[in-house]
C-alpha cells in the first residue's frame, strides 16, 4: 500500500518523510501460482515419501520443460551455478572461455571455480549483451569456448557467435538465466549452441524456489550431464564417471510445476507493467527504457533503464539512495561489472581496458521493480517520485551531497 502523492523534496524519506510505500517494492520479489495446486503436489510428495532423486515432480517437470522448449533434453538442477559448472565441465572447456563481464558474477565464478580464465569481453551498447566482433578480436590458441549471456530477455546475436565457434573449433554455451520463455526468430532459447542453462531461483519470474534446468539438443552431452548430476551415478552402485549433487528436490520441481501452469499470467502481468512504465517514464527527462523486440516471445522480466543526468542533476546512485528510502527497492545491475570485482579485479586487472561500453552502460543502468507484486498505481506513484527528483534535480543532489559531506 502507497502513500500520498509527494510534491517537494521536503517530503522525501530520505530527508525525513515518511516512505512513500508501506511495504518494500522489490526487483524479483517472487511470484506464486496457484497455492491449492501447489499445496496438492506436496503432499503428494509428502505421501510417497520420495523427496528428491528423480522423483515424479522431477521427471514431470523435466518433460514439461523440453515441450515447452521445444527441445529433446532439460536436466532440471538445484541452482544455475552448479547448472553452469556442470555444462562447462561436460563440453568440456579448459584454458581460456570468452564471457562478458555485463553479467552476474556467478557466471564468472562457474569458469574461475574450475581454473578455467574469464576472458571478459566487451558489450554492444544497444543490446548490452556480447559484440561479436570484439569476441573474435579476443580468441587465442587457448581458448577453448564463448559463454554467451542473455541479459534482460534480450538474447545474444546467436547467429554471429555460432558462426565464429564454428569457424574457430570453440565451444558455445549460453547463460540462459534472464531468458526463460524468449525466443530468437521465432525458436525459443533453450536449443542453441551446445547447451543453454536457466536459473528458477526465487527471484526470476519463473521459479522453483530454487533451481535451473540445462537444455541441449545433444544427447550423448545430456547423458554426460545426467551422470555428473548425480555423483556419475548409472543404477545403484555403479558410479561409472566424475560427478557432484546438482539434483533438483522434489518440492522444487513442485514449485516449478506450479509456476509453469501460471506462466501467462506471469508474462502479462510484466508486459503491463513494463508499457506503464513506458509511458510514464518517457515524460521524465534521462529516463530511457530499455526496449524488448515485440516480434519475438518475451518474458518481459525486467524493468532497465539507462539513466542520463541532466547537468547538475542527481547522479544514479544518488536516485537509488532516494528510492531506497521510500521503500522502492531498485538496483543498480550488473555493477561494477564482474571485472572490478573480486578475485578478478586483481588476477586481470588489465580486463577494464577493453570494456569501456561495459563500463559506461553499468554506470548508467537502473532496474525497477515489476511482477505480480507491483501494481499499476505502484508503477504510477514510482515514476511520480522519479519525476519529482529528477525535476528538482540539482536541488535534490546538493542536498544529499551535503547529507554525505556531514
Amino acid at each position: 500500500m502507497s502513500t500520498a502523492t509527494k510534491s517537494s523534496l521536503d517530503a522525501l524519506a530520505v530527508f525525513g518523510g515518511a516512505p512513500a510505500f508501506e511495504r518494500k517494492l522489490h526487483v524479483g520479489q517472487p511470484n506464486l501460482g496457484d497455492r491449492a495446486y501447489f499445496l496438492q503436489r506436496v503432499e503428494r510428495i509428502l505421501d510417497s515419501r520420495w523427496f528428491t532423486n528423480n522423483g515424479e515432480c522431477v521427471q514431470e517437470l523435466e518433460r514439461e520443460l523440453a515441450a515447452f522448449l521445444g527441445v529433446r533434453n532439460v536436466i532440471a538442477v538445484c541452482n544455475a551455478t552448479i547448472g553452469l559448472e556442470i555444462a562447462i565441465r561436460a563440453l568440456p572447456m579448459s584454458g581460456e572461455v570468452i564471457v562478458p563481464a555485463m553479467t552476474f558474477i556467478a557466471t564468472a565464478h562457474a569458469l574461475q571455480w574450475q581454473q578455467i580464465t574469464p576472458v571478459f569481453c566487451d558489450i554492444d551498447p544497444a543490446t548490452h549483451v556480447l559484440d561479436p566482433v570484439e569476441v573474435e578480436k579476443l580468441i587465442t590458441d587457448r581458448t577453448t569456448g564463448i559463454l554467451g549471456v542473455h541479459v534482460w530477455g534480450r538474447e545474444c546475436n546467436i547467429d554471429a557467435l555460432d558462426d565464429i565457434a564454428r569457424r574457430h573449433g570453440l565451444h558455445l554455451m549460453f547463460d540462459a538465466a534472464h531468458a526463460f520463455g524468449c525466443s530468437h526468430r521465432g525458436r525459443m532459447i533453450g536449443g542453441f549452441g551446445r547447451a543453454e542453462v536457466f536459473s528458477f531461483h526465487a527471484t526470476k519470474f519463473f521459479n522453483s524456489f530454487e533451481g535451473g534446468a540445462i537444455a541441449t539438443d545433444d544427447d550423448a552431452l545430456a547423458k554426460k550431464i545426467r551422470l555428473m548430476t548425480n555423483f556419475g551415478f548409472a543404477g545403484y552402485d555403479n558410479v561409472v564417471h566424475i560427478g557432484t549433487n546438482g539434483k533438483m528436490s522434489e518440492v522444487s520441481a513442485a514449485m516449478g510445476l506450479t509456476s509453469l501452469r501460471a506462466l501467462p499470467e506471469f508474462v502479462e502481468t510484466n508486459r503491463r507493467n513494463h508499457h506503464a512504465y513506458r509511458e510514464r517514464l518517457a515524460c521524465i527527462p534521462g529516463m530511457q527504457l530499455f526496449a524488448y523486440d515485440e516480434a519475438e516471445r518475451c518474458n518481459w522480466q525486467y524493468v532497465v533503464v539507462e539513466y542520463t543526468p541532466a547537468p547538475g542533476g542527481p547522479s544514479r546512485d544518488q536516485l537509488v539512495e532516494a528510492l531506497w528510502a521510500e521503500n522502492v527497492m531498485a538496483r543498480k545491475y550488473f555493477w561494477p561489472g564482474c571485472h572490478r570485482m573480486e578475485p578478478y579485479r586483481t588476477l586481470y586487472p588489465r580486463a577494464a581496458a577493453r570494456l569501456p561500453h561495459t563500463d559506461a552502460v553499468a554506470a548508467r543502468l537502473l532496474i525497477l521493480p515489476t511482477g505480480t507484486g507491483v501494481s499499476g498505481e505502484d508503477i504510477q506513484r514510482l515514476c511520480d517520485l522519479l519525476a519529482l527528483m529528477v525535476g528538482q534535480g540539482p536541488a535534490l543532489r546538493e542536498r544529499l551531497a551535503g547529507r554525505t559531506s556531514g
